[in-house]
Parts: structure tokens; sequence; C-alpha cells
């Protein structure tokens, strides 16, 4: 797994995956928001206690299916587990961790994007504009290769901090 998320954060190929273990799609995707979370700071105040878990959320449709919880199982950062839950509304997923915002609510998207004001929930998407409409990680697609944008301004006004180590491998919206 640990050079699965090397591969993944360098930005993770799909043909390359493939012919090791072929992950789909949505795990790959799955490792890449697992390790996310490595590289984000919150707000000490975004976790009640120090053994508060990571909250990760589906907003939407759920594309990754139990490929989430075949890459988080049991595992944990900076002593935090990390916990999979779904979300119908926006305003739920305010006192969650990482959001992935799914294709399915694209048309609601700006809506989305202004009910999680205020919150320091790390936005994620895999459609055109996001990161222009205020998300702060967008997935791309490069050839086969899975790469990510950032909007570091969204995430910075969330109260998020965004290492440069994965500042550095994001590329241009």
């Amino acid at each position: 797994m640990f050079v699965l998320s090397l591969l993944l954060l360098r930005g993770g190929s799909l043909a390359d995956a493939q012919e090791d273990s072929q992950p789909t799609e949505y795990q790959i995707k799955a490792a890449f928001i697992f390790n996310f979370a490595k590289f984000v700071e919150w707000p000490t105040a975004a976790f009640p206690k120090a053994s508060s878990p990571i909250v990760v959320g589906v907003l939407g449709e759920n594309p990754f299916h139990d490929a989430f919880e075949k890459t988080i199982r049991n595992k944990t950062v900076d002593e935090h587990p990390v916990v999979i839950r779904e979300f119908r509304a926006a305003t739920d997923a305010t006192n969650c961790h990482i959001l992935f915002i799914s294709n399915s609510e694209k048309g609601r998207l700006p809506q989305i994007i202004k009910q999680l004001s205020g919150s320091s929930v790390l936005t994620v998407g895999e459609m055109p504009g996001f990161t222009e409409t205020g998300g702060m990680i967008n997935f791309v697609l490069e050839g086969t290769k899975i790469r990510f944008q950032i909007n570091n301004d969204a995430a910075n006004s969330a109260g998020l901090k965004i290492s440069s180590k994965l500042l550095n491998l994001s590329v241009r919206s």
C-alpha cells in the first residue's frame, strides 16, 4: 500500500496501477483522498477530542461503492480513525472533514459550496470548473493518469492548511 500511495501522490496512472493489482479508478481516488488527509491540517476545533475520527463524506450518488471501506479499513491519520459517511444534503456534512461531492450534485455545486462556507470541510470533486466554483481539490485525468488541482485560497478560507508537498504535486487549473 505504501508503494501505491507514492504512485498516487505522484499522479496515479490507471494503466500502471492496473498492472500490479488492478485497482479501479475509484479505488485509486479513494487512496488519494485518504492520503490527502495526511497532508491537510484542520483547526483544533474540528476535532472535539484527540481521538475523534476524521470523517470522510460522500455527497450525492456514491461512485466509490465499497472502495473507501477497502482502502481505509482499520487505518488512522495522526491517531484519528478514519470513517466514511454518506450525506444527502450539504448542511448535514458541515461536521465532516473531507467531503467528496459527486457529479450527481453538479447542478447544485455553487449552492453546496455556499452552504459549506464557514466550516472546515475539505471539498473534493471530479468535475470541470470545480475549483473555479470554490471547491478545493478536483480530480482530473491526464491521459491515463489521475491528477488533482488545488484551490488553496478556498482551503485557506475554510481554515485548512494544505502541505506544500501536496500543493507541489497538484496541476494547474
